[in-house]
């Protein structure tokens, strides 16, 4: 078992979605996040006064599963980031767990 984690703007939601659903990744958990692309913009974020360039509303999904589902997984997430138009690709890492109840 693993867990595998995925980051994505949230105009890719359904994508990301339906990538766990082709996965036969049944359990997952999602949360939404800010995502920022250098160190400018958290500084900007930790001012008193926020100006317009904050964050972008994205969204993190975990789950802990098998390898094979996250292989499936990879495949359909590298495929989507090959045919993309924008700067932000979905992300995903695999981290290995030690130890699970």
């Amino acid at each position: 078992m693993k867990l595998v984690i995925v980051t994505a703007v949230e105009e890719f939601q359904k994508d990301v979605l339906n990538f766990f659903k082709k996965s036969n990744i049944e359990n997952f958990s999602s949360s939404d996040i800010d995502g920022y692309k250098n160190a400018s913009s958290i500084l900007m974020a930790s001012s008193w006064f926020l100006g317009e360039n904050s964050g972008n509303e994205s969204l993190l999904f975990f789950s802990f599963t098998e390898n094979e589902k996250i292989d499936d997984l990879f495949n359909l997430i590298e495929e989507f980031n090959t045919n993309l138009e924008t700067n932000n690709p979905i992300k995903a890492i695999v981290v290995p767990i030690e130890k699970f109840i």
